[in-house]
Protein backbone atom coordinates (compact mmCIF):
# COMPACT_ATOMS: atom_id res chain seq x y z
CA UNK A 1 0.00 0.00 0.00
CA UNK A 2 3.32 2.24 0.73
CA UNK A 3 3.74 4.45 3.52
CA UNK A 4 4.81 8.49 3.92
CA UNK A 5 8.26 8.63 5.29
CA UNK A 6 8.92 8.01 8.67
CA UNK A 7 9.86 11.77 9.54
CA UNK A 8 6.53 12.55 7.76
CA UNK A 9 4.70 10.56 9.90
CA UNK A 10 6.44 11.76 12.76
CA UNK A 11 5.65 15.25 12.44
CA UNK A 12 1.81 14.13 12.46
CA UNK A 13 1.43 11.81 14.95
CA UNK A 14 3.63 13.68 17.40
CA UNK A 15 1.26 16.92 17.45
CA UNK A 16 -0.57 17.08 20.52
CA UNK A 17 1.02 14.82 22.47
CA UNK A 18 1.86 14.89 25.82
CA UNK A 19 4.17 11.72 25.80
CA UNK A 20 5.35 8.66 23.92
CA UNK A 21 6.62 5.88 25.70
CA UNK A 22 9.72 5.64 24.80
CA UNK A 23 9.74 7.93 22.09
CA UNK A 24 12.36 5.96 20.00
CA UNK A 25 10.55 2.68 19.68
CA UNK A 26 7.78 4.27 17.66
CA UNK A 27 10.40 5.79 15.27
CA UNK A 28 11.42 2.22 14.88
CA UNK A 29 8.20 0.67 14.66
CA UNK A 30 7.04 2.86 11.87
CA UNK A 31 10.38 2.14 10.35
CA UNK A 32 9.51 -1.65 9.92
CA UNK A 33 6.06 -0.79 8.94
CA UNK A 34 7.61 0.90 6.25
CA UNK A 35 10.15 -1.10 5.07
CA UNK A 36 7.53 -4.34 5.51
CA UNK A 37 4.76 -2.09 4.25
CA UNK A 38 2.60 -3.90 6.83
CA UNK A 39 0.50 -1.08 8.94
CA UNK A 40 0.85 -0.97 12.52
CA UNK A 41 -1.42 -2.24 15.11
CA UNK A 42 -3.42 1.04 16.96
CA UNK A 43 -5.49 0.27 20.04
CA UNK A 44 -7.86 2.25 22.21
CA UNK A 45 -10.33 0.91 24.67
CA UNK A 46 -13.06 2.84 25.78
CA UNK A 47 -15.17 1.52 28.67
CA UNK A 48 -18.68 2.44 27.98
CA UNK A 49 -19.30 3.95 31.55
CA UNK A 50 -21.97 6.60 30.34
CA UNK A 51 -23.88 6.46 26.55
CA UNK A 52 -22.44 9.74 24.91
CA UNK A 53 -18.70 10.61 23.73
CA UNK A 54 -17.90 14.49 23.98
CA UNK A 55 -15.35 16.06 22.14
CA UNK A 56 -12.87 15.41 25.27
CA UNK A 57 -13.21 11.90 24.02
CA UNK A 58 -12.31 12.79 20.46
CA UNK A 59 -8.69 14.33 21.37
CA UNK A 60 -7.62 10.63 21.27
CA UNK A 61 -9.90 9.15 18.85
CA UNK A 62 -8.54 12.14 16.47
CA UNK A 63 -4.85 10.92 16.65
CA UNK A 64 -6.73 7.34 15.76
CA UNK A 65 -7.94 9.05 13.22
CA UNK A 66 -4.09 10.41 11.84
CA UNK A 67 -2.72 7.10 12.13
CA UNK A 68 -5.75 5.39 10.37
CA UNK A 69 -4.89 8.23 7.37
CA UNK A 70 -1.79 7.24 7.43
CA UNK A 71 -2.30 3.69 7.12
CA UNK A 72 -2.25 1.90 9.56
CA UNK A 73 -5.04 -0.30 11.46
CA UNK A 74 -7.00 1.11 13.79
CA UNK A 75 -8.61 -0.91 16.65
CA UNK A 76 -11.67 0.76 18.62
CA UNK A 77 -12.04 -1.49 21.73
CA UNK A 78 -15.13 -1.19 23.57
CA UNK A 79 -14.55 -2.53 27.38
CA UNK A 80 -17.51 -4.52 27.79
CA UNK A 81 -15.88 -6.07 30.55
CA UNK A 82 -13.74 -3.82 32.05
CA UNK A 83 -16.14 -1.79 32.35
CA UNK A 84 -18.04 -4.40 34.71
CA UNK A 85 -14.64 -3.41 36.64
CA UNK A 86 -14.75 0.30 36.32
CA UNK A 87 -11.47 1.95 35.95
CA UNK A 88 -9.81 3.41 39.11
CA UNK A 89 -7.62 6.00 37.54
CA UNK A 90 -8.10 9.28 39.22
CA UNK A 91 -10.83 7.82 41.54
CA UNK A 92 -10.21 8.61 45.67
CA UNK A 93 -13.11 6.30 46.25
CA UNK A 94 -14.43 2.77 45.16
CA UNK A 95 -16.08 3.07 41.56
CA UNK A 96 -19.76 1.70 42.03
CA UNK A 97 -20.14 -1.32 39.64
CA UNK A 98 -22.23 -1.07 36.10
CA UNK A 99 -24.44 -3.87 35.52
CA UNK A 100 -23.87 -5.83 32.36
CA UNK A 101 -26.97 -3.81 30.58
CA UNK A 102 -25.83 -0.81 30.68
CA UNK A 103 -22.58 -1.28 29.62
CA UNK A 104 -23.93 -3.26 26.81
CA UNK A 105 -26.79 -0.50 26.19
CA UNK A 106 -23.78 2.52 26.45
CA UNK A 107 -21.47 0.63 23.92
CA UNK A 108 -24.22 0.15 21.07
CA UNK A 109 -24.16 3.89 21.24
CA UNK A 110 -20.29 4.00 21.06
CA UNK A 111 -20.62 1.91 17.21
CA UNK A 112 -22.59 4.97 15.55
CA UNK A 113 -20.81 7.86 17.21
CA UNK A 114 -17.43 6.89 16.56
CA UNK A 115 -17.77 7.38 12.65
CA UNK A 116 -17.96 10.76 13.23
CA UNK A 117 -14.20 10.77 13.03
CA UNK A 118 -12.92 7.66 12.39
CA UNK A 119 -13.86 5.70 8.58
CA UNK A 120 -16.06 3.08 9.38
CA UNK A 121 -14.57 0.82 6.68
CA UNK A 122 -11.15 0.97 7.75
CA UNK A 123 -12.07 0.70 11.69
CA UNK A 124 -12.07 -2.53 13.81
CA UNK A 125 -14.71 -2.90 16.23
CA UNK A 126 -13.53 -5.08 19.22
CA UNK A 127 -15.08 -6.11 22.64
CA UNK A 128 -12.83 -7.14 25.38
CA UNK A 129 -15.49 -9.49 26.52
CA UNK A 130 -14.54 -11.89 23.33
CA UNK A 131 -11.34 -13.04 25.18
CA UNK A 132 -11.54 -12.13 28.81
CA UNK A 133 -15.24 -13.96 29.70
CA UNK A 134 -13.62 -17.05 28.21
CA UNK A 135 -10.48 -16.93 30.21
CA UNK A 136 -10.77 -19.90 33.01
CA UNK A 137 -9.38 -19.82 36.78
CA UNK A 138 -6.24 -20.64 35.63
CA UNK A 139 -5.37 -18.31 33.18
CA UNK A 140 -6.78 -15.11 35.28
CA UNK A 141 -4.44 -16.42 38.15
CA UNK A 142 -1.72 -16.82 35.62
CA UNK A 143 -2.28 -13.11 34.32
CA UNK A 144 -2.33 -12.35 38.22
CA UNK A 145 0.99 -13.43 38.60
CA UNK A 146 2.98 -11.34 36.11
CA UNK A 147 2.35 -8.06 38.22
CA UNK A 148 2.59 -7.43 42.25
CA UNK A 149 1.27 -5.42 44.61
CA UNK A 150 3.69 -3.42 45.69
CA UNK A 151 3.76 -1.73 41.97
CA UNK A 152 0.32 -1.66 41.73
CA UNK A 153 0.39 0.63 44.69
CA UNK A 154 3.25 2.69 43.11
CA UNK A 155 -0.04 4.45 41.15
CA UNK A 156 -0.56 7.49 43.09
CA UNK A 157 -4.71 7.21 43.68
CA UNK A 158 -3.91 3.38 44.90
CA UNK A 159 -1.52 4.82 47.38
CA UNK A 160 -3.20 7.91 48.33
CA UNK A 161 -6.05 5.83 48.90
CA UNK A 162 -3.74 3.13 50.72
CA UNK A 163 -2.38 6.09 53.14
CA UNK A 164 -5.64 7.43 53.48
CA UNK A 165 -7.49 4.30 54.72
CA UNK A 166 -10.01 4.24 51.82
CA UNK A 167 -10.46 0.87 50.98
CA UNK A 168 -9.59 -0.63 47.79
CA UNK A 169 -10.86 -3.80 46.22
CA UNK A 170 -9.38 -6.75 44.77
CA UNK A 171 -11.23 -6.38 41.57
CA UNK A 172 -10.03 -2.48 41.26
CA UNK A 173 -6.35 -4.11 41.16
CA UNK A 174 -7.00 -6.27 38.12
CA UNK A 175 -8.19 -3.87 35.98
CA UNK A 176 -4.87 -3.11 34.55
CA UNK A 177 -3.66 -6.27 34.53
CA UNK A 178 -7.09 -6.95 32.26
CA UNK A 179 -6.42 -4.07 30.26
CA UNK A 180 -2.80 -4.95 29.39
CA UNK A 181 -3.89 -8.08 28.82
CA UNK A 182 -6.18 -6.78 26.09
CA UNK A 183 -2.83 -5.32 24.48
CA UNK A 184 -1.39 -8.84 24.49
CA UNK A 185 -4.58 -10.51 22.87
CA UNK A 186 -4.81 -7.81 20.45
CA UNK A 187 -0.75 -7.47 19.38
CA UNK A 188 -1.17 -4.01 19.98
CA UNK A 189 2.24 -2.01 18.80
CA UNK A 190 0.68 1.39 19.83
CA UNK A 191 -1.85 2.47 22.72
CA UNK A 192 -3.34 5.54 22.95
CA UNK A 193 -5.24 7.04 26.34
CA UNK A 194 -5.48 10.62 28.26
CA UNK A 195 -2.42 11.20 30.65
CA UNK A 196 -4.59 10.04 33.22
CA UNK A 197 -4.35 6.09 31.63
CA UNK A 198 -0.05 6.65 31.87
CA UNK A 199 0.00 3.65 34.54
CA UNK A 200 -2.94 1.31 32.95
CA UNK A 201 -0.81 1.90 29.45
CA UNK A 202 3.23 1.03 30.97
CA UNK A 203 1.47 -1.76 32.41
CA UNK A 204 0.19 -3.13 29.53
CA UNK A 205 3.81 -2.92 28.28
CA UNK A 206 5.20 -5.28 31.29
CA UNK A 207 2.14 -7.48 30.58
CA UNK A 208 3.00 -8.11 26.59
CA UNK A 209 6.59 -8.44 27.70
CA UNK A 210 6.01 -11.00 30.21
CA UNK A 211 3.64 -13.07 27.48
CA UNK A 212 6.51 -12.68 25.16
CA UNK A 213 5.41 -10.57 22.77
CA UNK A 214 6.88 -6.88 21.83
CA UNK A 215 5.48 -4.35 24.04
CA UNK A 216 3.74 -1.97 22.68
CA UNK A 217 4.84 2.26 22.85
CA UNK A 218 2.41 4.34 24.90
CA UNK A 219 0.68 7.67 23.51
CA UNK A 220 -0.68 9.89 26.00
CA UNK A 221 -2.86 12.74 24.73
CA UNK A 222 -3.91 15.89 26.87
CA UNK A 223 -6.54 15.84 29.03
CA UNK A 224 -9.41 18.38 27.74
CA UNK A 225 -10.31 21.54 30.07
CA UNK A 226 -14.15 21.29 30.12
CA UNK A 227 -16.22 24.64 29.43
CA UNK A 228 -15.84 25.73 33.14
CA UNK A 229 -12.16 26.08 32.67
CA UNK A 230 -10.85 23.94 35.89
CA UNK A 231 -12.23 20.55 35.81
CA UNK A 232 -10.85 18.03 32.94
CA UNK A 233 -14.28 17.76 30.55
CA UNK A 234 -17.06 14.93 32.06
CA UNK A 235 -20.89 14.61 31.71
CA UNK A 236 -21.20 14.09 35.24
CA UNK A 237 -19.71 17.92 35.39
CA UNK A 238 -21.95 19.74 32.98
CA UNK A 239 -18.77 21.19 31.17
CA UNK A 240 -18.60 19.34 28.07
CA UNK A 241 -19.80 19.61 24.41
CA UNK A 242 -21.39 16.22 23.39
CA UNK A 243 -20.51 15.64 19.90
CA UNK A 244 -24.26 14.67 18.94
CA UNK A 245 -25.22 17.73 20.28
CA UNK A 246 -27.08 20.68 18.45
CA UNK A 247 -24.59 23.10 16.90
CA UNK A 248 -26.41 25.90 18.64
CA UNK A 249 -25.65 24.53 21.76
CA UNK A 250 -21.87 23.34 20.00
CA UNK A 251 -21.85 27.17 19.07
CA UNK A 252 -23.39 28.67 22.83
CA UNK A 253 -20.67 26.37 25.26
CA UNK A 254 -17.74 26.91 22.92
CA UNK A 255 -18.37 30.63 23.25
CA UNK A 256 -18.78 30.29 26.85
CA UNK A 257 -15.33 28.96 27.46
CA UNK A 258 -12.57 31.26 29.38
CA UNK A 259 -9.94 32.47 26.69
CA UNK A 260 -7.03 31.00 28.11
CA UNK A 261 -8.32 27.90 26.75
CA UNK A 262 -8.73 29.25 22.92
CA UNK A 263 -5.14 28.30 22.07
CA UNK A 264 -5.67 24.50 23.91
CA UNK A 265 -9.02 23.77 22.32
CA UNK A 266 -8.02 24.82 18.76
CA UNK A 267 -5.05 22.57 19.05
CA UNK A 268 -6.61 19.45 20.64
CA UNK A 269 -10.18 19.73 18.86
CA UNK A 270 -10.14 21.07 15.08
CA UNK A 271 -7.69 20.48 12.05
CA UNK A 272 -5.57 23.80 12.55
CA UNK A 273 -2.08 23.57 10.92
CA UNK A 274 0.77 24.21 13.46
CA UNK A 275 1.41 27.71 11.84
CA UNK A 276 -2.06 28.70 12.35
CA UNK A 277 -2.27 27.77 15.79
CA UNK A 278 0.88 29.94 16.45
CA UNK A 279 -1.03 32.83 14.48
CA UNK A 280 -4.31 32.52 16.68
CA UNK A 281 -1.86 32.38 20.19
CA UNK A 282 -0.20 35.58 19.12
CA UNK A 283 -3.22 37.15 18.30
CA UNK A 284 -4.96 36.24 21.44
CA UNK A 285 -2.33 38.18 23.07
CA UNK A 286 -2.87 40.85 21.24
CA UNK A 287 -5.15 43.79 22.83
CA UNK A 288 -6.36 44.97 19.33
CA UNK A 289 -8.04 41.38 19.23
CA UNK A 290 -11.41 40.61 20.82
CA UNK A 291 -11.02 37.60 21.89
CA UNK A 292 -14.58 36.38 20.83
CA UNK A 293 -13.82 36.60 17.30
CA UNK A 294 -11.46 33.44 17.89
CA UNK A 295 -13.83 32.06 19.82
CA UNK A 296 -16.28 32.40 16.78
CA UNK A 297 -13.87 30.50 14.57
CA UNK A 298 -13.20 28.22 17.10
CA UNK A 299 -16.92 27.50 17.15
CA UNK A 300 -17.30 27.24 13.36
CA UNK A 301 -14.43 24.76 13.11
CA UNK A 302 -15.71 22.36 15.80
CA UNK A 303 -19.25 22.40 14.54
CA UNK A 304 -18.11 21.80 10.93
CA UNK A 305 -16.36 18.59 12.12
CA UNK A 306 -19.31 17.23 13.51
CA UNK A 307 -22.62 18.37 11.34
CA UNK A 308 -21.38 20.69 8.34
CA UNK A 309 -19.97 24.10 7.43
CA UNK A 310 -23.86 25.35 6.60
CA UNK A 311 -24.90 24.37 10.25
CA UNK A 312 -21.44 26.32 11.71
CA UNK A 313 -22.93 29.19 10.09
CA UNK A 314 -26.42 29.22 10.98
CA UNK A 315 -25.11 28.41 14.36
CA UNK A 316 -23.30 31.38 14.47
CA UNK A 317 -26.15 33.84 13.07
CA UNK A 318 -28.05 32.11 15.71
CA UNK A 319 -25.87 32.82 19.06
CA UNK A 320 -25.32 36.72 17.32
CA UNK A 321 -29.60 36.91 17.13
CA UNK A 322 -30.27 35.74 20.89
CA UNK A 323 -27.04 36.33 22.69
CA UNK A 324 -24.82 39.02 21.39
CA UNK A 325 -27.81 41.27 20.17
CA UNK A 326 -28.89 41.18 23.85
CA UNK A 327 -25.44 42.48 25.16
CA UNK A 328 -24.99 39.17 27.24
CA UNK A 329 -21.08 38.66 28.61
CA UNK A 330 -19.36 35.90 26.64
CA UNK A 331 -18.15 34.08 29.96
CA UNK A 332 -20.61 32.99 32.82
CA UNK A 333 -21.46 31.19 34.94
CA UNK A 334 -23.31 27.82 34.33
CA UNK A 335 -25.70 25.88 36.32
CA UNK A 336 -26.39 21.98 35.00
CA UNK A 337 -29.94 20.21 35.71
CA UNK A 338 -31.60 16.92 34.90
CA UNK A 339 -35.00 18.24 36.29
CA UNK A 340 -37.33 21.45 36.13
CA UNK A 341 -36.24 23.37 39.34
CA UNK A 342 -37.72 26.20 40.90
CA UNK A 343 -36.20 29.76 39.67
CA UNK A 344 -36.35 31.52 43.24
CA UNK A 345 -34.54 28.06 44.19
CA UNK A 346 -32.16 27.95 41.18
CA UNK A 347 -30.99 31.28 41.97
CA UNK A 348 -30.00 31.45 45.39
CA UNK A 349 -28.51 28.02 45.20
CA UNK A 350 -25.74 29.88 42.80
CA UNK A 351 -25.02 32.56 44.34
CA UNK A 352 -27.27 35.40 41.50
CA UNK A 353 -29.04 36.45 44.91
CA UNK A 354 -28.36 36.29 49.23
CA UNK A 355 -31.60 34.33 49.52
CA UNK A 356 -34.76 33.19 48.10
CA UNK A 357 -36.78 36.05 49.70
CA UNK A 358 -33.93 38.77 47.64
CA UNK A 359 -34.91 36.56 45.16
CA UNK A 360 -38.81 37.22 44.93
CA UNK A 361 -38.44 40.59 45.99
CA UNK A 362 -36.57 40.94 42.28
CA UNK A 363 -39.33 38.80 40.62
CA UNK A 364 -41.34 40.90 42.06
CA UNK A 365 -39.68 44.50 40.77
CA UNK A 366 -39.33 43.13 37.24
CA UNK A 367 -36.05 42.45 37.86
CA UNK A 368 -35.15 39.17 36.57
CA UNK A 369 -35.55 37.39 32.88
CA UNK A 370 -35.24 34.05 31.45
CA UNK A 371 -34.31 34.13 28.06
CA UNK A 372 -34.78 37.77 27.47
CA UNK A 373 -38.37 37.79 29.00
CA UNK A 374 -39.14 39.03 32.22
CA UNK A 375 -40.01 36.59 34.85
CA UNK A 376 -43.39 37.29 36.56
CA UNK A 377 -44.24 33.99 38.26
CA UNK A 378 -42.17 33.22 41.57
CA UNK A 379 -43.15 29.63 41.54
CA UNK A 380 -41.95 29.65 37.94
CA UNK A 381 -40.12 26.66 36.87
CA UNK A 382 -37.10 26.73 35.07
CA UNK A 383 -37.34 23.62 32.03
CA UNK A 384 -34.59 21.20 31.96
CA UNK A 385 -35.04 21.33 28.34
CA UNK A 386 -31.65 22.57 26.45
CA UNK A 387 -29.63 25.53 26.98
CA UNK A 388 -31.02 28.74 28.65
CA UNK A 389 -30.20 32.64 30.24
CA UNK A 390 -31.26 34.26 33.56
CA UNK A 391 -31.02 37.62 34.23
CA UNK A 392 -30.79 39.27 37.39
CA UNK A 393 -30.27 43.31 37.52
CA UNK A 394 -28.34 44.26 34.77
CA UNK A 395 -24.71 42.65 35.65
CA UNK A 396 -25.77 38.91 36.92
CA UNK A 397 -25.69 36.36 34.43
CA UNK A 398 -26.21 32.50 34.73
CA UNK A 399 -26.38 29.69 31.78
CA UNK A 400 -28.86 26.65 32.86
CA UNK A 401 -27.84 23.69 30.82
CA UNK A 402 -29.65 20.36 30.88
CA UNK A 403 -27.02 17.95 32.26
Amino acid sequence: MGFAPVDEQLEILMRGCDQVVPEGELAAKLQRSFETDTPLIIKEGFDPTAPDLHIGHTVSIRKLKQFQDLGHTVVFLIGDFTGLIGDPSGQNVQRKRMSRDEVEANAETYKTQIYTILDPEKTVIDFNSRWSLPMQSEEVLELASKYTVARLLERDDFSNRYQSGQPISMLEFLYPLFQGYDSYALKADVELGGTDQLFNLLVGREIQREYGQEPQVVMTLPLLIGTDGTEKMSKSLGNYIGIFDSPDEMYGRTMSIPDKLIPSWFELCTDVSADELSIITSQLEDSEVNPRDLKNRLAREIITLYHDSGAAEAAEAHFKSVIVDKDLPDEMPEASISDPVCIVELLEANGLVSSRGEARRLIEQGAVSFDGDRVEDQMFQVPADGEHILKVGKRRFLKVITS
